[in-house]
């Protein structure tokens, strides 16, 4: 307990952030509004409601009610070889600065910046979930199954009452069982979820730490008639968003396990897997190695075979016993690599991670929890990577001043999955912010306001200060909720494929889209289009995915809530169109034409290595309106037409009729050389530039 209450202590050191790539959602999902729909969809931002962009579509038309029409990022794993990995710039902005501390550079807050993702088998098209059924199958699947859905509203919840805490057990456990049907029966297909309602549920029955430093703020009673980990001092109502856990939310590293729901080899639904945390104190990094829960273990409260709700009240081991539970230690998966069956089969798929330590899974024989004797082939992600925050000023959601001007940014790289199954995942950024008015390792609830003692907290909600006599104060604008406060946005869902025999062994970069439809006001507090990264050096041994999304409903229309509306740009109103044509010279605004070009006589598919470079150059300068000039073997895009045997209509010079989101091809290089590239679609020159440069180096010289 005292870990968990030093640890607890950096939630303290937790404001407006949005990701640029992977494309944040904000809690945004169709609408074709300036602001989102609902704020509470699915997670607590605390963001300006204009921020995030929309799920992809597939086609030239709106999703609509149709999941299989929206369309989720796709990016080949990382390999087990040692210079094997996918890399993916994570890129966002932040409206209260971070970074280092310098007398050249003092900053006014102190900060990190946490990237967290998680998992699950993606399956086929056949398991997501399509019924609204009151069927065991179809209301486990629409239960556990990632998905960004197609209605903006927030999933359903009945909370709990003190009859499932008071009385017999049998009373407790009807009571209970009642109830908890009910909410996984009220689970919506059409809505989305990331988090579970079991794991929601287990944060209501939870009590919040009561060690952490609540200032002055009244968190209250919830309705079980104590103080549950639902609320918090930034959410002392306990206000639902989704079925996010706000505890675990604003604070990390948490500190009991992030398990969304009961393990099942089916879909292997992980918690959430450290990626990075950057921060302007490097102090923290030994903290966070120690209590990451990637290869660390966590323990909860289980309750016993009599009773049917297995989670407990306690967060201490002391308080679980006298709870009648038992503290039982869980144990963090990437995934569980079911046909290693034997030790011996998980031995050697651990040899076969060649990757150096920092990023290499831990994969072990073992029990997933200390109340189990069954023993599985656990793969753990790597220890999370912790660095220096970019440098931001504060009140500027724009670019850190690194050696190109780039807005704030991470190089990751994409998870290695033993297994070769493919992944749904989704990934968060939470942006922690506090002030030096309290010590954030020291001041815990001790020093939580309490007249009757005489305790004084160190921040005080909007008090005045006496600066010329009693007759004439002043007031600080201070609000304690928001001293530390924790900002927040995620992705919409993506996957991970596994790679192919061609694949392996070769360093993979990511080329996307970021921003939206809109001019440089109306697409505020995001960004307009651009490429990412937009200089880019890559190997002539390395590989190269380019691949873009973009959505038919950014029309950014009324309520314009704090900003413009309207939808700025080329072609159709509120869709999002890119292609990817060589020109000459930066500098320049055309293109050259295709016999002038050299980069596609510099690269072959490795998805399809039938294609020409003719084939190519037509699929990215169309965006996959046609595959290619005639028919090869496979094709990257959902049509299937080619130039030669085109029977639809004439494609529409702005792409209006092309698809929002691209696929694309893996590209390997057959010789060093550079591209320079642009869209013609949205290169409109006073407006926006969405240009780029490719510089490839001989063997992997970068």
């Amino acid at each position: 307990m005292k870990l968990a209450l030093i640890m607890a202590l950096l939630g303290l050191v937790l404001s407006d952030t949005y990701l640029t790539n992977m494309r944040g959602s904000n809690n945004r999902l169709n609408e074709n509004t300036a602001t989102r729909a609902n704020g509470n969809r699915l997670f607590d931002s605390q963001n300006n409601a204009r921020g995030g962009h929309n799920t992809g579509d597939l086609l030239e038309n709106a999703a609509g009610n149709e999941p299989r029409r929206q369309y989720s990022m796709q990016y080949y794993a990382s390999g087990a070889e040692a210079n094997a990995a996918s890399k993916l710039i994570v890129e966002w902005t932040n409206q209260h600065g971070c970074g280092g501390n310098t007398a050249t550079s003092p900053h006014k807050v102190n900060c990190n910046m946490v990237i967290q993702y998680m998992c699950m088998n993606n399956g086929t098209d056949s398991d997501y979930p399509t019924g609204q059924g009151n069927g065991e199958t179809d209301v486990w699947e629409r239960n556990v199954y990632m998905r960004d859905g197609t209605n903006t509203g927030t999933q359903a919840y009945t909370q709990p009452n003190k009859n499932e805490i008071e009385g017999s057990q049998t009373t407790k456990n009807n009571n209970y069982n009642n109830r908890m049907s009910k909410n996984y029966k009220n689970v919506q297909t059409a809505r989305g979820l990331q988090e579970t309602v079991t794991w929601y549920d287990k944060c209501r029955f939870r009590e919040a730490n009561g060690g952490l430093f609540h200032a002055d703020q009244d968190l209250g009673k919830g309705s079980l008639g104590y103080i549950g980990s639902e609320r918090t001092r930034q959410n002392n109502g306990g206000t639902r968003r989704g079925y996010e856990c706000p505890e675990e939310r604003d604070h990390y590293p948490y500190w009991a396990p992030t398990l969304m729901s009961d393990y099942n080899a089916k879909y292997q639904n992980t918690p959430w897997i450290d990626l990075a945390m950057l921060t302007s104190n490097n102090t923290d990094c030994d903290l966070v190695d120690k209590a990451s829960f990637n290869q660390n273990s966590k323990w909860e409260c289980v309750l016993g075979a009599d009773s049917s709700r297995k989670y407990g009240r306690a967060i201490s081991k002391e308080a679980c016993e006298e709870e009648g539970g038992s503290w039982v230690e869980f144990h963090s998966f990437l995934e569980i690599l079911t046909s290693a069956n034997t030790e011996a089969k998980c031995k050697a798929a651990a040899a076969k991670d060649k990757r150096n330590a920092m990023h290499k899974n831990k994969i072990t024989w073992m029990s997933m929890r200390s109340d189990e004797t069954d023993k599985y082939c656990v793969v753990q992600a790597p220890p999370p990577r912790c660095a220096d925050a970019p440098w931001t000023r504060v009140n500027h959601l724009g670019n850190s001043p690194d050696s190109q001007g780039n807005a704030s940014r991470w190089e990751a790289n994409i998870p290695h999955f033993p297994s070769g199954e493919a992944k749904r995942c989704v990934m968060r950024l939470r942006y922690n912010i506090s002030t030096d008015e309290y010590d954030p390792y020291g001041t815990d609830s001790r020093y939580d306001q309490d007249e009757e003692n005489g305790v004084v907290s160190p921040v005080e909600q909007n008090p005045f200060l006496d600066v010329a006599g009693n007759s004439k104060p002043l007031r600080l604008a201070m609000n304690t909720n928001q001293y530390g406060r924790t900002f927040q946005d995620r992705t919409h869902a993506w996957v991970v494929l596994p790679r192919t025999a061609a694949m392996a062994g070769k360093v993979l970069h990511n080329l996307n889209v970021r921003g939206k439809r809109g001019n440089i006001v109306q697409t505020f507090p995001g960004v307009e289009y651009d490429f990412v990264p937009s200089k880019l050096v890559a190997g002539e041994d390395d590989l190269l995915h380019i691949q873009w999304t973009g959505s038919n409903t950014h029309n950014n229309g009324g309520n314009g809530g704090d900003g413009q509306t309207g939808d700025a740009g080329e072609g159709k109103g509120g869709s999002d169109r890119h292609n990817f044509l060589e020109m000459q010279s930066s500098e320049l605004n055309f293109p050259v034409p295709f016999s002038n070009s050299t980069f596609w006589d510099m690269v072959e598919s490795v998805s399809y290595p039938k294609a020409t470079a003719k084939d190519l150059a037509i699929a990215y300068s169309t965006s996959g309106y046609y595959c290619g000039y005639q028919k090869y073997q496979g094709s990257t895009c959902p049509t299937g037409h080619f130039v030669k045997t085109n029977t639809r209509n004439q494609m529409s010079k702005t792409l209006d009729n092309a698809g929002a989101s691209f696929f694309g091809h893996v590209l390997k290089f057959k010789k060093s050389g550079t591209c320079i590239y642009m869209c013609t679609r949205n290169n409109n020159f006073t407006n926006r530039s969405q240009k780029g440069v490719l510089w490839v180096k001989p063997g992997n010289k970068k």
